[in-house]
């Protein structure tokens, strides 16, 4: 599915005003990768880079090429694990944020 431009202000616009909501989206998409649906998690993650630090200053603050880091997750690509928990370091560093998976 292609988000339109308004939609995807709309996120980045709530995203900067509501830390709450900031979190929640980056967690929605690691328990989306965690359940296996990786391709929503992946989506999610996107929209979330792109509403917060951008492709851009992620490649600066993980040594990545920014199209290198697009590529990885579109709809095609395919993050090593290496390559994705470093991304998620990356950017729970940025938020302030730490997650952690529980057995439940």
């Amino acid at each position: 599915m292609t988000l339109t431009r308004n939609f995807k202000q709309t996120i980045q616009a709530r995203a900067l005003r509501d830390p709450e909501f900031r979190a929640g989206l980056f967690r929605e998409s690691i328990d989306a990768m965690l359940a296996g649906d990786t391709e929503t998690g992946k989506m999610l993650l996107r929209d979330y880079i792109n509403a917060t630090i951008g492709f851009e200053e992620l490649g600066r603050a993980a040594d990545r090429s920014p199209k290198s880091l697009m590529r990885m997750f579109s709809s095609r690509g395919n993050p090593t694990a290496n390559n994705l928990f470093g991304i998620i370091h990356v950017l729970q560093k940025k938020e302030g944020l730490r997650l952690e998976v529980k057995a439940s």
